[in-house]
């Protein structure tokens, strides 16, 4: 038991400090490698409350795919970090509205402010009854139930981060050669080959 709390204040501080580094870090390479980080952890604390189904799908899907596809758009894009920290005051009191929003929204989950069923508090008290349901079974009985719509309104999200990361990438630069797979299928076969008669002995 004594080691299992130890394995949870170890791996909740590296989380918050990884977050912190995220929201800090001035360069965005680095801000992924700190949120791929913070990933890792979370999964391990999954672990540490049985929730095995749920850290593998952390670590499969949103370090496996979206941080990555993340650190990849990151390094692709010619991002210029002086234009990014000048429009930081401009945008603080959003971002200081948007935080509290979120704050307010953890104590809620937790069960600080209300007292609703859906709280940690009051899922807590539920326990022999929750513990004797598989995770994985119970997951997706409340997912293709209750939240099936919810769960294609958040598919069609990521399709159209997918979209958007593939724009953004997808830039005519001079002096780059690319692929143009319409041409080389529509090419005849005079355009592809040329037949040379070289005489004997007259080669190079």
């Amino acid at each position: 038991m004594i080691l299992q709390a130890l394995a949870f204040y170890v791996f909740a501080a590296i989380t918050v400090a990884s977050a912190a580094m995220v929201v800090t870090s001035r360069n965005p390479v680095y801000s992924v490698l700190f949120l791929i980080l913070a990933f890792f952890n979370a999964a391990a604390l999954f672990l540490l409350i049985g929730a095995e189904f749920i850290a593998m799908i952390l670590v499969i899907v949103y370090v496996g795919a979206v941080a990555v596809l993340f650190l990849f758009v990151v390094m692709m894009l010619d991002i210029n970090l002086t234009e990014l920290r000048e429009g930081f005051l401009e945008y603080f009191p959003v971002g200081a509205l948007i935080g509290a929003v979120l704050f307010a929204e953890l104590l809620l989950g937790v069960g600080i402010i209300g007292s609703g069923s859906t709280t940690v508090a009051a899922l807590n008290a539920h326990g022999p009854h929750v513990a004797a349901i598989d995770n994985t079974r119970a997951i997706g009985r409340v997912l293709y139930t209750q939240y099936f719509y919810l769960f294609q309104v958040a598919g069609l999200v990521l399709l159209v981060a997918m979209i958007g990361a593939i724009v953004l990438t997808l830039r005519s630069r001079p002096g780059v050669r690319r692929q143009r797979a319409g041409e080389q299928i529509n090419r005849t076969k005079e355009q592809a080959i040329s037949v040379v008669k070289v005489p004997t002995r007259g080669g190079v």
